[in-house]
């Protein structure tokens, strides 16, 4: 029988960010899910997504944010992972990711917008991120 690799999932706090509390609860819900996950911690540039998606094989990227500018700090990254050779690459991102009050339906087509696969406002469980993963992943529906 076949054993199936484990998907591998790059996460971190992109930008100038330093909540490390939902990364660190995101790497053990991701883990526990099956996922090998390449947690780079906070303050996490682009260049360090990519680099850790290409040295991984990473099958998605994803990306927290929670002080708000993950609008400003996520810009750019799809193409970047494009000419990085990551291209079609599932990114997927949440958090507290605009400032301010904001319909979470103009947000998440902005990012849609911007390349990102998924995007889930601030307090979505770890397990609707998981679903949304496999679905991605590995086309279930769960």
């Amino acid at each position: 029988m076949e054993e199936r690799k484990k998907k591998v999932l790059v996460i971190g706090v992109i930008g100038s960010d330093v909540h490390a509390v939902g990364n660190k609860i995101l790497y053990h819900a991701f883990t526990e899910a099956g996922f090998d996950v390449v947690n780079l911690g906070v303050m996490v540039t682009q260049e360090e997504y990519i680099a850790a998606a290409i040295e991984s094989k990473a099958d998605a990227i994803v990306v927290s944010s929670l002080y708000g500018q993950g609008e400003l700090d996520c810009r750019g990254l799809r193409e970047k992972c494009d000419e990085a050779g990551l291209k079609g690459i599932p990114l997927l991102v949440g958090g507290n990711i605009v400032i301010g009050k904001q319909k979470f339906e103009d947000v998440e087509k902005r990012f849609k917008e911007m390349g990102f696969d998924r995007a889930f406002p601030p307090g979505t469980p770890p397990e609707t991120t998981i679903a949304a993963l496999h679905e991605i992943l590995d086309g279930e529906k769960k």
